[in-house]
């Protein structure tokens, strides 16, 4: 066989792999000062290869990266297999072990292994292919369907396929697999590179009865999202993390069912993008964490009010962004049917130090929420923090224009606009009493801090120090500290504590 005899005719544009590294076919041919057929490809992972395209001063082909390609051999490369093989090689395996499971491990009916034996081989085996309904062939170098008309008489009842990091091109190569699965409903496509039909409504049939699909790690822009939807008739959960969706635009006549959005890990322009999509009459759920968010806000309505924006959804995941303000937390209490938020690691968490206070901020600005980070929220906890933060804002709330007689309790638009449920909370418990709002000050930083006396036995002629530590810190820290003051080395310091109170005395912390 000679090396021609190894590049399919449609070879250019194909995906293929070698040596676990993908990468598409962008040129097929000679390359002078090197005998027979090579492949030009540009690899997935721009580091693989040595060059963009251009040997010896000529240019054989376009590569987007500098050093994205380089040429290889036919026979190294695989085009990959048809569907059928591919699941046949992963679920039923023939030879001694019989019939295999997607783990290699033997099928077996009570404790015997099914074994192929005789003439009913193919009724055991059909028997077993019947019984799929979860299939995952990630990673099988699948490229094609191959023989149509045999996928909906071998696996008929596939309900959810995980066809990820294959050798697809386009959608119209996934389509050919797709409508021999009349019961397909779950959709995995990730990692694949899929050029767009340029009628994509005329795929809608092998797409029919699909309600949940993942394209990750495509690098599909919302634009091509959109150009793709009408091929997803009833599709209700779409995944499209880590893609290159930057700016939204609304879905006119598409993705109209949709129950949950995954925009996660992309990187969108601003918040000002999600005006597009928050008129989806059916989402649910939406996640836009590690997005670049830094705020939210529904300008539809006034600080109190309810915006027409989002009206079913009941979760919202922003955490891994850049919100650094409680005003976000305000406009999330706009949302009608809000009621379970994934929202951490802030810069605003950092500037309260306590994660804890943070937690009960945020339910106290959330009248309605029922879980936090995958939490629930007790009535006991949301009675404490909705008591806490009527006291913790009660000198505010006076100074603003707030009054214990419901008459005279007129809080400027500033307050209100800054702590939105506030009047709800004192008509829900009462105006917050002078002797609560008093205690309240005992949670301040500096009625926290320790007052502690610090002297080195080794250096008796240095003075006493005295210095405020707060109770929550750390020994480790308190021995960095010492370490600073004294210049003792970390490793020598062996710390004694003498209370005042009880003259108890510790000693060797480490």
């Amino acid at each position: 066989m000679t090396q021609s005899d190894c590049v399919p005719c449609d070879a250019v544009g194909r995906r293929i792999v070698y040596r676990d590294e993908y990468g598409t076919v962008r040129f097929v041919g000679t390359v002078p000062s090197a005998a027979g057929i090579w492949l030009g490809v540009e690899w997935d992972n721009p580091e693989r290869g040595k060059h963009n395209g251009t040997h010896e001063g000529v240019q054989y082909f376009q590569c987007s990266h500098p050093t994205g390609a380089s040429f290889i051999r036919p026979q190294k490369a695989s085009f990959g297999v048809d569907f059928l093989t591919a699941l046949k090689d992963r679920y039923g395996q023939e030879g001694n072990q019989g019939i295999q499971d997607c783990r290699g491990n033997p099928l077996r009916w009570g404790k015997k292994p099914i074994e192929l034996l005789g003439n009913r081989n193919a009724e055991v085996k059909q028997r077993w292919f019947d019984a799929l309904m979860i299939v995952s062939i990630r990673e099988c170098q699948v490229s094609q369907a191959g023989e149509e008309d045999q996928i909906s008489n071998i696996c008929p009842n596939i309900i959810e396929l995980n066809l990820s990091k294959n050798l697809f091109v386009s959608w119209d190569k996934v389509a050919q697999i797709t409508r021999h699965l009349r019961k397909l409903e779950d959709l995995d496509l990730s990692q694949n590179k899929l050029a767009i039909v340029s009628n994509p409504v005329s795929l809608s049939d092998a797409f029919a009865n699909l309600k949940a699909l993942a394209i990750q790690y495509n690098g599909l822009t919302w634009a091509q999202v959109l150009e793709c939807a009408p091929m997803w008739p009833v599709l209700e959960r779409a995944h499209l993390s880590s893609n290159a969706i930057s700016v939204l635009e609304r879905p006119v006549g598409v993705l109209q069912s949709l129950t949950l959005l995954d925009l996660s890990s992309n990187p969108l322009a601003d918040e000002n993008q999600l005006v597009h999509i928050a008129y989806l009459p059916r989402l649910e759920q939406l996640i836009l964490s590690n997005t670049g968010l830094t705020s939210l806000h529904f300008d539809d309505v006034e600080s109190d009010g309810k915006t027409a924006m989002f009206p079913k959804l009941t979760f919202l995941a922003i955490d891994k962004n850049r919100i650094s303000e409680f005003s976000t937390v305000n406009e999330l209490n706009k949302l009608q049917s809000l009621e379970q938020l994934k929202f951490s690691d802030y810069d605003l968490v950092e500037c309260e130090k306590n994660p804890k206070t943070v937690r009960q901020l945020i339910i106290a600005k959330l009248g309605h929420l029922n879980v936090l980070n995958r939490t629930d929220i007790s009535a006991d906890e949301r009675k404490g923090a909705e008591l806490d933060y009527r006291k913790r804002f009660g000198k505010d709330w006076l100074k603003a224009g707030g009054h214990q007689d419901p008459e005279k309790n007129r809080p400027d638009k500033e307050f209100c606009a800054e702590h939105p449920r506030y009047q709800a909370l004192i008509e829900r418990y009462g105006p917050p009493e002078d002797s609560e709002m008093e205690q309240q000050k005992l949670f301040a930083l500096k009625n926290q801090l320790l007052a502690l006396n610090i002297r080195c036995p080794d250096s008796p002629d240095q003075n006493l120090l005295e210095k405020k530590l707060p109770d929550s810190m750390t020994i480790q820290k308190v021995k960095g500290l010492l370490h600073r003051l004294f210049k003792v080395p970390g490793a020598e310091l062996k710390l004694t504590y003498i209370s005042s109170k009880r003259q108890q005395r510790w000693k060797g912390w480490v």
